[in-house]
């Protein structure tokens, strides 16, 4: 991809041309004017010629493909960029590696007050088990040590950790050498993220949103809360997004009730919304189920921290506020109790006024039938995130043992929810699974459960202009005149059509259908490498040597 090398901005004119455009303005574009910080022209080659002596600068694409930057509508940008730059056990294949760099990182960093690390699962470990206190311990060298499990709803941590929280042993949720879940996690993971300074959060931050910008995203939805990071970290963070070039960043503030809805308009939140916890993970054993989880001994149906009375106090606060509601719910019985509460709040402020504001539910992992079928009735978003199936799914994953196969089939049903009606809008949860987009598109298209594939357009389209429509844009995500000039430049090979029903993909094939093509995303094949990506006009990425 060459260029004229003149200053870009996002006030300038630029002509990109010579590639695939992907818009359904035209779905055999080759070329695209932005001006202003907005797409300007869709089309041909030849059209193209046109402008090309009234812009400020030509690209030149050389076959490269042009598409909506990807909005990833789940997003945690401190602890994903503590996760790039700070101790990552994800590559970690069993406890004794995991122990190994515990150690090694201990070592390296001896002037940090408290050692922090995510990513274990002890589910795909050889030993099946977590490390004990007194393993982590040693390893640490008694230092403050916290070590987030991947879905982040417990940690282990060590000893001189919880002397750091008075009182910790007597909150639910701790065990004196298990995991700690719930209030407990909550109260260690506060110590560990305060000991965190400005500095050291402000720069994770960055590096999150310079990898994401690397992968062609765009606009990133963070989900915080006063249970899940700070008051500081969330403002700081709108003030770096709002100060330097890169992704968009939309906040959302996950407080209940009244007093929450306040909190999030006064920290200059989207919604009080994200991760507004009704229920845990799966993984955790914390998600609210119906019926018990089968691995283990004592049963149990997980934790309920929300109520559908809660629910729809928080909803009907959220109406008077003018601003939109979500909730984190996993497990059937967390879903149920959203769309009871939903529901009570519709029969108070009215059906109207709930389908409006795009009320939002993350996850949403665990649906039956009934609660599918309100989630279009009250116009609920289901914001999901598909590497969930791909990491955890399938008759031997985690989801199977933690539930049964049979329950596990049902997990993740987005072909069920798309013929409903229900809008998804689909994102990471990183630092939970990393930031991957179009490997995101590959996982819900390539479902483990093959009732519940989607095709590979409903995917894209739900990972670009499904994350501004969460938002309650209907007029971005998407390369037409007159929408926001957010998109990514892609190197790539041959663009098909790909649906679960190949009479679907044969007929979108064929030039009458007028169906734009995107990359091959077959498992094994090379996923698309971004080159250059631009928000609002402005290039916020470029790959080296491009």
């Amino acid at each position: 991809m060459s260029e004229r090398t003149t200053p870009e901005s996002g006030h300038r004119t630029v002509l990109l041309r010579g590639g695939e455009v992907h818009s359904p303005a035209d779905p055999f574009a080759t070329a695209m004017v932005v001006e202003r910080g907005h797409v300007a022209w869709v089309g041909s080659e030849g059209a193209a010629d046109a402008f090309a002596d009234g812009v400020d600068e030509v690209v030149h694409l050389e076959g490269a493909l042009v598409t909506p930057a990807f909005t990833d509508a789940h997003v945690h940008t401190t602890g994903a960029g503590l996760a790039l730059t700070g101790l990552d056990l994800s590559r970690a294949g069993s406890l004794a590696e995991a122990l190994v760099l515990v150690r090694e990182h201990a070592a390296a960093r001896p002037d940090d007050r408290v050692l922090l690390g995510h990513g274990w699962d002890a589910a795909r470990w050889p030993d099946g088990r977590p490390p004990t206190r007194a393993e982590l311990d040693e390893a640490a060298g008694g230092r403050p040590l916290y070590l987030s499990r991947v879905d982040v709803h417990s940690a282990v941590v060590t000893t001189a950790l919880l002397d750091l929280v008075p009182g910790v042993a007597d909150a639910a949720g701790f065990r004196a050498d298990a995991p700690l879940t719930a209030d407990a996690h909550h109260a260690v993971r506060e110590a560990a993220h305060g000991a965190v300074t400005p500095l050291q959060r402000a720069a994770a931050q960055r590096a999150a949103l310079r990898r994401a910008a690397s992968l062609g995203i765009g606009s990133v939805h963070e989900c915080a809360g006063p249970t899940i990071s700070s008051e500081d970290d969330f403002t700081g963070l709108l003030r770096l997004a709002a100060d330097e070039p890169g992704p968009r960043v939309v906040g959302y503030w996950g407080e209940p009730g009244a007093e929450g809805v306040a909190r999030a308009r006064e920290l200059g939140a989207r919604g009080a919304a994200g991760d507004l916890f009704v229920d845990g993970s799966l993984g955790s054993h914390t998600a609210w189920l119906h019926e018990p989880y089968e691995d283990t001994d004592a049963g149990g149906t997980g934790n309920a921290y929300l109520s559908a009375a809660d629910v729809a106090d928080h909803v009907a606060a959220c109406a008077e506020a003018g601003l939109q509601a979500g909730f984190h719910a996993i497990g059937d019985a967390a879903v149920t109790a959203v769309t009871d509460g939903v529901r009570a709040a519709a029969d108070k402020v009215g059906l109207a006024r709930v389908r409006a504001a795009r009320h939002r539910v993350e996850h949403a992992e665990m649906l039956t039938p009934e609660t599918v079928a309100a989630f279009a009735e009250f116009g609920l978003t289901a914001s999901v995130q598909p590497a969930f199936d791909a990491l955890w799914g399938g008759d031997d994953g985690m989801y199977a043992r933690r539930l049964g196969a049979e329950r596990a089939r049902t997990l993740n049903p987005y072909a069920a929810l798309l013929r409903a009606g229900v809008p998804l809008a689909f994102g990471s949860d990183s630092p939970v699974t990393p930031l991957d987009p179009w490997g995101t598109v590959r996982a819900a298209a390539f479902h483990r459960t093959a009732g519940q594939r989607v095709s590979v357009r409903a995917a894209f389209t739900a990972h670009t202009r499904g994350g501004w429509r969460a938002t309650g844009r209907d007029d971005a995500g998407v390369l037409v005149p007159g929408a926001p000039a957010d998109y990514a430049v892609w190197r790539t090979g041959e663009l098909v059509v790909q649906a679960p029903d190949d009479r679907v993909a044969r007929w979108s094939t064929d030039p009458r259908s007028g169906t734009p093509g995107l990359p091959d995303l077959t498992p094994g094949t090379e996923l698309p490498v971004c080159l250059r990506t631009v928000v609002a006009g402005e290039t916020v990425f470029v790959r080296p040597g491009e």
